[in-house]
């Protein structure tokens, strides 16, 4: 089983603090980390680690940022032939502020611009290709190369590629934004009906997908044997909530490599993200 991820790869400085800053105000922080992230390149990560066959076709730059990214992926074996190296375009940045006493986190993405990928061979033939819908181009030549491919996308905003990439994609995982947006409705948890009129919409505008929509906190609508149903999420108590969509996405494309019913999908995805 071969998993061909295509998309964003970033560097994470993240930064705990008690309280959220005030406008032209100096503070001093005492604690920091620093990792890889984006969604493509997070749920990579998590395929690798978790023993898969993974290959990442992502965009770093030619600064210590793009080489630690690299390091990172080799040391859980993904690998990074089709990771390519931009020489004018830095390695996007995101600093991420940590609400310690939520878990809540404030991102900022810090990039000119996300460079298209320009390798579009491959010597080999995935079984599944996850994208995160950032490159456009790339994702539509690997679903025509591969048309026997599962395809996942994690569509966690809404763009007009994004939206004309999902006429092709198997899995759909898309976020409740995403989901509110298309749809043209909000979901209101009091009122159950809400949530099966958004997810049938989502089914009628991509008739040939599975939908999944992450409800964060609130775990995973998705339909199993013509029943929409909600799935919760792993109780915890939050301290950093970064990347936890990601992982949900990595972690349902595990599953589905392994050949699991939606049930066991969603479960696996669901305490996953939980714990990360």
């Amino acid at each position: 089983m071969k998993i061909l991820c295509i998309g964003h790869s970033s560097w994470d400085i993240t930064v705990p603090a008690d309280v959220y800053p005030v406008e032209n105000t100096k503070y001093r922080f005492n604690e920091k980390y620093s990792c890889g992230g984006g969604p493509a390149g997070n749920a990579a990560y998590l395929l690798g680690k978790w023993g898969i066959d993974t290959v990442i076709a992502s965009n770093v730059g030619s600064d210590d940022f793009g080489a630690k990214i690299k390091k990172e992926f080799q040391s859980v074996g993904v690998n990074t032939e089709y990771l390519e190296t931009s020489y004018d375009k830095d390695t996007s940045l995101s600093f991420i502020l940590i609400n310690k006493n939520t878990g809540s986190r404030t991102v900022f993405n810090v990039a000119t611009e996300h460079p298209a990928l320009k390798k579009f061979s491959y010597d080999f033939t995935p079984d599944i290709i996850f994208t995160d819908g950032h490159d456009y181009a790339a994702t539509q030549n690997a679903i025509s190369k591969f048309p026997n491919a599962l395809t996942v996308i994690d569509a966690g905003r809404v763009t007009p590629e994004l939206l004309e990439l999902c006429k092709y994609i198997k899995y759909i995982v898309c976020s409740k934004g995403f989901a509110e947006t298309v749809s043209g409705l909000k979901i209101d948890y009091n009122n159950p009906q809400t949530l099966v009129n958004i997810y049938n919409k989502l089914q009628n505008k991509y008739p040939n997908a599975n939908i999944v929509v992450t409800l964060e906190e609130r775990g995973a609508l998705y339909q199993n044997n013509n029943e929409i149903k909600i799935m919760p999420g792993l109780k915890v108590q939050a301290v950093d909530t970064t990347g936890a969509g990601d992982i949900f996405h990595g972690a349902f494309t595990y599953a589905l490599s392994q050949n699991f019913d939606m049930e066991k999908i969603i479960t696996i995805a669901n305490i996953t993200a939980g714990l990360s």
